[in-house]
């Protein structure tokens, strides 16, 4: 019974209202420093550092597909074949067309050393000799053509093959065998995933001021914690990451800056195009920390009563650090070490009300006091206000 008494009064003593104590007595607490670690978060797009989609450079007919959706696979695998009869076909004339020509040069390299012994020996004029090299360098022009063309044919007939430019997990693949295909599709991807890049933006405000303190933006990003990743189930992955990378420029639309954390991904779980959350600790040796319980909320505002030499309150603005912990604010602005303001029955004060200072401590002596104090039937009817 004492111990829900002594709740009951406790509660009534936070923001919202006090036990009643007489002589106008408020808990006071002296404002100090403490050391703390707030946090930052940022919702975050999970990427490996190399994404490639495949795409066909012909167009054709799927005849098979030699992956899976998740394999892994290695630099230069075949992941799909198109149907390549047709390039086959232009394969073997671009070679019946090199044998050709290589009979040419042949005959045509045979009439020329003739015609040079027919020349030496005064059997025929510079005419015939010129006549015979021209077709010979004609032959030997006709030979690199047709040797062109073949190796322009062999080179569309392995574009059939499609393979993967690099090692990774191959993604979705929303095509089946039979299905015509063009450059313009996009077959898979092959994602490289032994580490991860998370994309998460900062705000402008927040980016200068990081690089106001640590000298500029490139010490900036050096001198930035290890930062942490909150999964979309709300886990923390098991590994840190290392911020490495930040946009040139601000985006005008959001006022914001891309910055990418690059994480280790040893064991796969973290899958391209994923999402999550970047969390960044900040760690802050000289804090002003106050319970959230003391401060008043009006239309974004934040007020705390704070104790003159008259013991008069003064209702009076901060301002906080956004983030915080749901218990506590970090002050910025408004209180200074050694200020004195009151901890509880804030809705009871006033502007410029005078009050009987207490210490915390003795303030939950009096709780204890009056709980101790009081009846069941007390209880019962202070639980039904």
């Amino acid at each position: 019974m004492f111990a829900a008494a002594t709740m009951l009064l406790a509660s009534c003593g936070g923001g919202g209202g006090r036990p009643s104590f007489g002589d106008n007595e408020f808990p006071v607490a002296t404002v100090g420093t403490s050391s703390t670690t707030m946090q930052s978060t940022y919702p975050a797009t999970i990427k490996g550092v190399q994404d490639v989609e495949i795409h066909p450079k012909v167009q054709g007919f799927i005849t098979q597909i030699n992956v899976k959706e998740g394999q892994t696979v290695g630099a230069g695998q075949v992941l799909f074949v198109l149907d390549n009869v047709t390039y086959q076909a232009q394969v073997r004339q671009a070679q019946a067309s090199v044998n050709t020509a290589e009979a040419a040069l042949n005959t045509a390299k045979l009439s020329f050393e003739n015609s040079q012994k027919l020349h030496q020996n005064g059997v025929i004029g510079d005419f015939e000799l010129q006549s015979a090299t021209n077709q010979y360098e004609q032959a030997k022009a006709g030979l690199a053509q047709a040797q062109a063309s073949l190796a322009s044919a062999k080179e569309m007939l392995s574009f059939c093959y499609v393979k993967s430019p690099a090692a990774g997990v191959v993604g979705s693949l929303p095509y089946k065998v039979g299905t015509l295909v063009s450059a313009a599709n996009t077959l898979t991807s092959v994602s490289n995933i032994s580490s991860m890049e998370v994309y998460f933006s900062m705000t402008e405000k927040d980016v200068l001021e990081m690089g106001k303190n640590a000298g500029g933006l490139t010490g900036a990003i050096k001198d930035m914690p290890a930062v942490q990743l909150k999964l979309a189930d709300g886990t923390l992955y098991g590994l840190e990451g290392t911020v490495t990378k930040m946009s040139g420029v601000i985006d005008p639309a959001t006022g914001s800056v891309q910055m990418i954390a690059v994480f280790q991904n040893p064991e796969k779980l973290l899958k391209s195009g994923g999402s999550g959350t970047i969390v960044i600790p900040h760690s802050n040796s000289n804090a002003i920390i106050i319970p959230q319980s003391c401060v008043s909320e009006v239309q974004d505002k934040h007020f705390v009563y704070v104790l003159d030499k008259d013991n008069k309150v003064k209702y009076s603005e901060i301002k906080v650090d956004p983030q915080n912990d749901g218990n506590n604010y970090i002050v910025t602005e408004g209180l200074k070490t050694g200020d004195k303001f009151v901890t509880n029955g804030i809705t009871k004060l006033t502007d410029g009300m005078e009050i009987v200072p207490i210490t915390p401590e003795r303030y939950q002596e009096k709780i204890n006091e009056q709980a101790k104090a009081m009846s069941a039937g007390d209880i019962v009817g202070a639980m039904k206000k």
